[in-house]
């Protein structure tokens, strides 16, 4: 899972020194635009620090046994809660720190309970990656392509809520009917709940995580970039913590938080853009672009965008559909980006491959010995079609 990135950089390296002139990559790479992929690096790493900084003080684990113990004993309701949980910590975090905090909890407390973890693996799995889509933090393609098409937080927010909601409750209902007969059972244990280690770092983390969530909706109105609102609340919480520690005892908490980040990001993303940019500098971005055109962009964009992330992986994907659509007029263009962030998302359903995410996810049920194969990941990932679909046809009735 960790060595991912290694292959993209070796071919970004080898396009570096054939294809494509340093002086014109590094113009590209230093453009003071939004979409400079340092700045877009630092919105996300800022945000994903927030939220690991809250896992690592214990709320997401306290906040999942709590939904064991409020389940009293059913599986369905259990689910229920499981799901719209993922759900709504998705939404004002991230769904990688999101699967990576559920997905040891559903598996460990499913094996405690002999319970089938299969139905809670695969709603926590869909939630995370179809509220993402909500809002711009919710998923790093998300961040790379509003902001390579230059839409502020709040415009963001209003035209993606719908085409959220309404692909969540279809989700969630074709789940539900799937393994209805699976969770109509009781289970019984006694449920082990784990307290917030630290109540001051609690306490500072939300105000922390719930600041920078206001300041990014107003940021379109007082005009300050979402990487630099980001950036000083995660560096607030940074120095607050420090200070924090000249008074009290105990373990660093900034440690394990940084050591938690996804470095491996880093290397990546840098070495998409690269060859995103030598494909641009060839001409691939201009043909591929002219192949989909202009006439059905939400669906042409969203059903390829939705495959091309089962591919090539869906950061790489947003990195090169980011620049297809630009000769498109203005509504299209809209169409196309947001028809690709919706894609983006949904298109982690399918396959393992199809994001970060689904590495992630599959390397830790192989790590808890759940049997959840890449047979069983594309035969519940199928339920990715009918969300795409809902989701592209709101869209269509918004953008029109």
């Amino acid at each position: 899972m960790g060595t991912y990135w290694i292959i993209a950089l070796v071919g970004a390296l080898i396009l570096l020194f054939t294809q494509l002139p340093f002086d014109f990559f590094w113009q590209e790479l230093t453009k003071n635009t939004a979409v400079n992929p340092l700045k877009i690096l630092i919105l996300f790493f800022s945000m994903t620090f927030l939220s690991v900084y809250l896992d690592e003080v214990g709320l997401f684990k306290y906040l999942a046994g709590l939904s064991a113990l409020k389940a009293k004993g059913s599986a369905l309701k259990l689910f229920v809660i499981t799901y719209f949980l993922t759900a709504l910590l998705t939404v004002v975090t991230s769904n990688d720190v999101v699967i990576l905090t559920f997905t040891p909890f559903i598996c460990t407390f499913c094996k405690n309970t002999d319970t089938d973890p299969v139905p809670f693996l695969v709603g926590e799995f869909a939630a995370a990656n179809t509220w993402s889509m909500a809002l711009v933090i919710g998923n790093p393609t998300n961040v790379y392509l509003a902001t390579y098409a230059g839409f502020g937080f709040l415009e963001y927010f209003k035209i993606m809520a719908l085409p959220t909601v309404s692909a969540g409750i279809i989700e969630f209902a074709l789940i539900l009917l799937i393994f209805y007969k699976k969770l109509n059972r009781p289970f019984s244990s006694s449920v082990n709940i784990e307290k917030p280690k630290d109540k001051l770092y609690l306490i500072m983390g939300l105000v922390a995580l719930s600041s920078c969530l206001v300041t990014l909706v107003i940021s379109d109105y007082i005009k300050v970039q979402t990487w630099l609102v980001s950036v000083c609340f995660a560096a607030a919480l940074l120095v607050a913590t420090l200070i924090s520690k000249i008074f009290k005892k105990g373990e660093p908490i900034i440690i394990p938080s940084a050591k938690r980040l996804p470095w491996q990001l880093i290397p990546f993303v840098l070495s998409m853009f690269t060859i995103v940019i030598c494909m641009q500098y060839k001409g691939f971005s201009d043909k591929l672009g002219a192949f989909l055109g202009d006439k059905y962009p939400i669906w042409t964009y969203g059903a390829s965008s939705f495959l091309a992330a089962n591919v090539i992986n869906n950061i790489p994907m947003s990195i090169l559909f980011g620049s297809l659509p630009v000769s498109l007029s203005a509504l299209p263009y809209k169409q196309a980006i947001f028809a690709s962030i919706i894609g983006s998302n949904v298109g982690a359903f399918l396959t393992p491959i199809g994001a970060l995410a689904g590495i992630m996810f599959t390397s830790l049920t192989q790590k808890y010995n759940v049997d959840y194969s890449f047979k069983t990941f594309i035969k519940y990932g199928l339920i990715g079609i009918p969300t795409i679909a809902v989701a592209l046809g709101v869209l269509s009735l918004i953008l029109k």
